[in-house]
């Protein structure tokens, strides 16, 4: 297959606005409308779920469809973190949490864990992995019921650093592309971003010294090739922006963060993702389309629609208009498509489809869980 770049002076517009969306799919195969959507969008890559992912040969088929599908190589993703998020459970043992792995085991036992993610993944066909979560929840944040529990490397920032270091680094050397998360930072979020936009009220000096810390620390080493930014406001910050309606924009949706903040300050020149735009945290005030001009906007390259085609092809018209009408340049589009095109360059073949490694991978998840006492 040709490699995007050497193909963007030809991509129409349509096909230029499908690719920095990341989508995702209804179900276990791809019925006709969704591959209808998928030819006729191009879209950077699909997430799968739980609900995509019942058994093991259904999972590798179904990718192995979207291949086929699509005129070069898809990122394919999922979030297999372990512990509450794993998308996995019903085609291999079940994982650890990365909390319980780092609190009961070594950091040899936490480099275990993403050599077994990234095996595990790449013989289903995934290649990207939205992992490792790099919030950092102190003890003070402990009790907030942010849909962190578990999720966490640690309640000191330098401690993350350390630990999500050597997770992405054992994941990447699996041949499997990892994305930290979620930017700025959520840890000190007191509601889940699902449901509805965190408001939270620490100063900016604590995002910069607490939050913020894992971030530098990979950008300075190189390792980190696409960041996702969460949903959340931050009133007390000097970054935090306000809409015509006086509401506070969420920070996936604000080029204060994502182009000042990320980009201008801290240098990252990697791929940006918006986590899910159908989260509670934006669609309540928000119509699809718009957020995904927004997220645009603010500099993101690839946008996360995950659970309804519908709101997929709402985000996809919705940018495409913007591009028609001026608001969004032809050249904004450029620049993502060749991040999105360097992102891609890292990804590696998926592993020759073995029922059986998978089933001694799962001893080995077993073998994991005893050690750390699990």
């Amino acid at each position: 297959m040709p490699e995007l770049s050497e193909r963007y002076a030809s991509l129409p517009i349509e096909k230029k606005v499908g690719h920095l969306f990341i989508i995702g799919l209804p179900g276990e195969q791809l019925d006709e409308s969704t591959y209808g959507l998928l030819v006729q969008m191009a879209p950077s890559g699909v997430c799968l779920f739980a609900r995509n992912t019942r058994s093991a040969s259904k999972t590798r088929m179904q990718i192995e469809s979207l291949r086929d599908a699509l005129l070069y190589e898809p990122f394919v993703c999922i979030d297999q973190e372990g512990g509450l998020v794993d998308r996995l459970r019903r085609i291999v043992e079940p994982m650890p949490s990365p909390t319980d792995v780092c609190e009961r085991g070594t950091l040899d036992d936490l480099r275990m864990l993403a050599r077994i993610t990234a095996e595990t993944v790449r013989i289903l066909g995934f290649n990207v992995n939205f992992a490792p979560v790099v919030d950092v929840i102190t003890k003070a944040r402990e009790h907030f019921n942010n849909g962190l529990r578990s999720r966490g490397l640690g309640t000191d920032a330098k401690v993350v650093a350390e630990r999500s270091t050597a997770y992405l680094d054992e994941l990447q050397q699996g041949g499997v592309l990892g994305c930290l998360k979620h930017f700025p930072g959520i840890g000190a979020a007191e509601v889940d971003s699902h449901d509805e936009l965190p408001e939270v009220f620490i100063e900016e000096e604590e995002i910069r010294s607490v939050d913020l810390e894992p971030y530098r620390k990979h950008f300075s080493s190189g390792r980190a090739l696409a960041v996702m930014t969460g949903h959340a406001a931050f009133p007390n910050t000097d970054f935090q922006e306000t809409d015509g309606e006086g509401r506070y924009i969420p920070t996936s949706l604000s080029r204060n963060v994502v182009t000042g903040l990320l980009r201008t300050e801290l240098g990252f020149e990697g791929a940006s993702l918006t986590d899910d735009l159908e989260m509670g945290a934006v669609v309540r005030n928000y119509g699809m389309g718009e957020a995904c001009v927004m997220a645009v906007e603010a500099g993101h390259d690839l946008l996360l629609v995950c659970n309804s085609l519908s709101s997929v092809e709402l985000g996809y018209r919705g940018i495409l208009e913007a591009v028609r009408n001026g608001r969004i340049s032809e050249d904004r589009l450029n620049v993502s498509l060749e991040r999105i095109s360097s992102f891609r360059r890292g990804l590696e073949e998926p592993l020759r489809f073995d029922e059986d490694r998978l089933m001694e991978l799962s001893d080995e998840i077993v073998d994991l869980k005893k050690r750390i006492g699990g």
